[in-house]
């Protein structure tokens, strides 16, 4: 089987050097601090077509959608990724020269390729079809880099939740009397660059808070609907054992509160989300978090503890689409969605907010599937869990030496691991198509080398994680 151009930069960029093709590599070589990346900063959707009695691409998403051969704007330095599909069912490609960058020949009306590139140079460029005669018929565009006006500021809120937020460790304490307050809002947030999206939650974030508790803790749950809802919410936590978990009572009308009262009586990681109809919808559009009921003395202490959940968006617009994105009944229920994200948004875990740790430390991560349908492969590139507490059971014996676990949709697990080298590890779901739809995350590991563990002969770039 065939590798792609766009493959081989995302293999590269795991394993953190340039292994691309010749006319990749020439690019990837091109200038200072020019590795390409895991994942574009910018990233064009192209269509073949015919317009006006000329061969010509047309722009798909976001602020090209539509426009005919439209001009691409770039930031000097910026990895780009165009993607170009057939949609007259003659043969094409697509070549910026400028970076050495050039797809396969499409054949078929329907079929796609991509190239990837660092822009690392200022000025003006092409982007053309090399096939005989296609330049003349039409199918030519301007690539600007350095050159682009500002984009203009998002009024969107930041809802994605902070993964170092995971409450405080209940120790050796014995049970007590807790209360926890939810409020669901629905909030437009920033999904993406560019990219907004109302989504409903709890206390405003996605995911909802994550709740601390311990065996035995007697816990009432006050759920407050706010007054300029448009839908009635609810909450299920799967740690309850109930009537619905809790949804069975919490049926809230904007502007109203429900409440119960339920004994902590199983240890485990729990995920808890809204159950009111139709609740996938309310799931998909963030009403997700997660409930830890330590055993009895607590957990183990650990030098890092990061919360971090999994969630789909199914949007009318494509993604990469610019401006806000609508919810879509028919892509929830084909199970098709346009983005993928960890704590809400693409940038959450990439840009929003740093995970660190130190060479040494372990770390522990509390990992859950709101969904609501698609099951995680969790991973997290150039590690290895030292242990993994399988389904959120934290009373087995935990599984060891683990390389990629299964969380299913509604489901959690907690992973260690100790930090051993130094780099940049991420986080990914590892059915690696959802990386495309912005499902990835960053730690941030800081320390001295460890050449016994880890050494390279080729030195790395900086920004490549290692």
């Amino acid at each position: 089987m065939k590798t792609s151009l766009l493959q081989k930069s995302l293999i590269a960029a795991f394993l953190g050097f340039a292994a691309l093709t010749p006319v990749h590599a020439a690019t990837a070589h091109g200038g200072h601090n020019n590795a390409v990346q895991y994942r574009p900063d910018v990233t064009f959707t192209l269509r073949t077509d015919i317009a006006d009695g000329k061969l010509v691409f047309i722009g798909e998403t976001g602020a090209i959608k539509g426009k005919v051969n439209p001009q691409l704007d770039v930031a000097e330095g910026a990895v780009v990724q165009i993607n170009l599909v057939n949609g007259d069912g003659a043969q094409h490609d697509i070549k910026v020269g400028e970076f050495g960058a050039q797809s396969n020949k499409l054949n078929d009306k329907g079929a796609s390729t991509a190239i990837v590139f660092r822009a690392n140079k200022k000025g003006e460029f092409t982007y053309i079809c090399t096939l005989p005669g296609h330049v003349q018929a039409g199918m030519i565009g301007k690539i600007v880099v350095g050159g682009g006006a500002a984009k203009p500021v998002s009024k969107a809120a930041e809802i994605s939740a902070n993964p170092m937020e995971v409450g405080q460790p209940v120790g050796k304490r014995g049970p007590q009397k807790l209360t926890v307050n939810l409020d669901t809002t629905e909030v437009l947030g920033q999904l993406a660059d560019g990219t907004t999206y109302k989504y409903w939650t709890f206390n405003s974030k996605v995911p909802g808070p994550f709740i601390r508790v311990r065996v035995g803790d007697t816990v009432t749950v006050n759920m407050a609907n706010a007054k300029d809802s448009q839908m009635i919410h609810s909450v299920d936590f799967h740690a309850v054992t109930g009537p619905g978990g809790g949804a069975a009572v919490t049926q809230a009308a904007p502007g109203t509160t429900k409440s119960f009262t339920f004994k902590a009586i199983n240890p485990g990681l729990y995920v808890y989300h809204c159950a009111t109809p139709m609740v996938a919808q309310h799931i998909s559009n963030g009403m997700y978090g997660m409930i830890l009921v330590e055993p009895e003395g607590g957990l183990p202490k650990v030098d890092r503890e990061f919360y971090v959940m999994q969630g789909e968006l199914y949007t009318a617009q494509k993604h990469g689409t610019q401006g806000e994105a609508e919810f879509s009944l028919e892509k929830l229920l084909d199970e098709k969605p346009e983005h993928m994200t960890f704590n809400g948004t693409h940038d959450a875990l990439t840009k929003t907010h740093k995970m660190e740790a130190k060479v040494g430390e372990t770390v522990r991560i509390f990992f859950g599937v709101g969904g609501p349908n698609a099951t995680s492969s969790f991973h997290v590139i150039g590690e290895v869990f030292d242990r993994v507490y399988n389904q959120g059971d934290l009373t087995s014996a935990p599984l060891q030496n683990v390389q990629t676990t299964t969380v299913a949709p509604g489901g959690a697990t907690m992973v260690e691991f100790k930090t051993e080298v130094p780099g940049k590890y991420i986080l990914v779901d590892h059915a690696l198509s959802r990386l495309e739809k912005g499902l990835a995350g960053f730690l941030h590991v800081t320390g001295a080398e460890n050449p016994e563990v880890f050494h390279s002969a080729t030195k790395a770039d900086p920004n490549s994680g290692h």
